[in-house]
């Protein structure tokens, strides 16, 4: 009997582990590009379009999304995201985690969008004073081809920088990487595969692919350019599509149910191609309602520009407007506050409301020049004893201390001029040719 026993236990030990197949579908950033980019890249019906054609017959698919579905055109803008999210419930999404800039319209604007969303959202690190989550649930298990896949939101820690006190209140983000490990950690037991999907930045993904070794598999979004390749540590994979959907990403697992890990993979980043695909008629007809609503209020001649400006040079059009505007002698723009560019040809309101999606607006200080941010004045000639004004976004003003604003702390600017966007809007009206 006893002898029976060991060898029973003994050719258990021998069998292989199971090992199932499972498909990631995941997109990020989407950003209410409703429809097509300039390079005809991209919009809602024609992601919807990708996203079915790669599920269907599939069995073992799951779709995520990593982030950041608001906050970019005019239709996010005014009706404040939630159209966005209507449409967004024909993609089919499985899960999905929150974006910074699912604040930009105040934190309980963001909690509408959970209310609102057909598919559950999960963040760990978002916490209150007395330590309540944000969203219902840090993670979510779900099952697909009899493995249960623990999906585990994560938040950036930069999100205190990247909006401003009165949008999040209350509401603050808790250490990265001791949350999802700890998470993760308890999650191993109940999975057989962990997914980080996380709206964070490179150097996190890194942290997190190099620190804890309980997630094998991390879908992130954030940072809008996407990656060639997947990054890989120790087996550990990390992928990352291009935002305003002009990719969408498709990672095939094999998964290991004993080592709770992939064995295989292989990631396919697919373009998201306007002139190649049909779009998905239900959506396509959603988009053109919802454009139709704002179609004569953003639609309108605005300027001629002769040339197609880049991202640096539509900055410095908008310093330049900020001193015509409002009479300053300095002005500083956010590169990352830059959300589009100047092209050539007609500009239409619209193009600002791109340039400009977020309602920030223009205050003015009057500083000495020797209290100046060195970012401000450049290579210009100033005296340390003379006053001048310095007219910059309420976003600079509240993170005037981050790298990307004027690295320096303590500056208060008093004097609200009011929105940048119909600062920007009234600057290239009466400029009419921009050269």
């Amino acid at each position: 009997m006893r002898r029976t026993l060991v060898l029973s236990l003994a050719m258990c030990a021998s069998l292989p582990a199971e090992v199932r197949s499972l498909t990631i579908i995941h997109t990020n950033d989407l950003h209410a590009r409703l429809t097509p980019l300039e390079n005809r890249h991209g919009g809602f019906a024609y992601v919807a379009a990708v996203i079915r054609r790669e599920r269907e017959h599939c069995t073992d698919c799951l779709v995520l999304f990593a982030g950041d579905l608001v906050q970019g055109t005019p239709v996010s803008t005014i009706f404040h995201g939630l159209p966005v999210y209507q449409i967004a419930n024909l993609f089919g999404f499985d899960a999905a985690t929150l974006g910074n800039h699912e604040f930009d319209y105040g934190w309980p604007q963001a909690r509408k969008f959970i209310q609102a969303a057909n598919f559950p959202t999960v963040t760990a690190n978002l916490v209150n004073s007395k330590g309540e989550l944000f969203t219902p649930k840090p993670y979510i298990i779900l099952k697909v081809n009899g493995l249960r896949v623990a999906v585990l939101g994560a938040m950036t820690d930069t999100l205190p920088a990247l909006t401003t006190p009165k949008l999040l209140e209350d509401w603050r983000e808790i250490p990265l990487i001791e949350t999802v490990r700890k998470y993760a950690q308890e999650l191993r037991s109940q999975s057989d595969l962990v997914v980080l999907l996380a709206h964070i930045t490179d150097g996190e993904e890194m942290a997190v692919l190099k620190n804890v070794p309980e997630i094998p598999v991390l879908v992130t979004g954030h940072i809008h350019r996407g990656i060639e390749q997947p990054l890989v540590v120790d087996g550990r994979i990390m992928v990352r599509a291009k935002a305003y959907g002009e990719e969408v990403g498709r990672l095939d697992l094999k998964v290991d149910t004993e080592k709770k890990a992939p064995v295989d993979w292989k990631w396919t980043r697919i373009t998201v191609d306007s002139t190649a695909i049909a779009p998905a008629a239900d959506v396509a007809g959603a988009v053109q309602h919802w454009e139709s609503e704002v179609t004569a209020r953003v639609d309108r001649p605005l300027a001629v520009s002769r040339r197609a400006f880049s991202k640096v040079e539509t900055k410095q059009l908008i310093e330049q407007a900020l001193r015509d505007e409002t009479g300053a002698d300095f002005s500083w723009m956010n590169l990352g506050g830059v959300r589009d560019l100047v092209p050539q040809g007609q500009l239409l309101e619209r193009n600002i409301w791109n340039i400009m999606p977020f309602d920030n607006t223009v205050v003015v200080g009057t500083f000495k020049g020797k209290d100046l941010p060195k970012v401000v004045v450049g290579d210009r000639q100033i005296d340390p004893e003379r006053e001048y004004t310095l007219a910059v976004s309420d976003y600079t003003a509240a993170n005037q201390e981050t790298r990307e604003n004027l690295q320096t702390t303590g500056l208060k600017f008093p004097h609200e001029v009011g929105l940048m966007r119909d600062l920007l809007i009234d600057w290239f009206r009466k400029k009419k040719v921009i050269e």
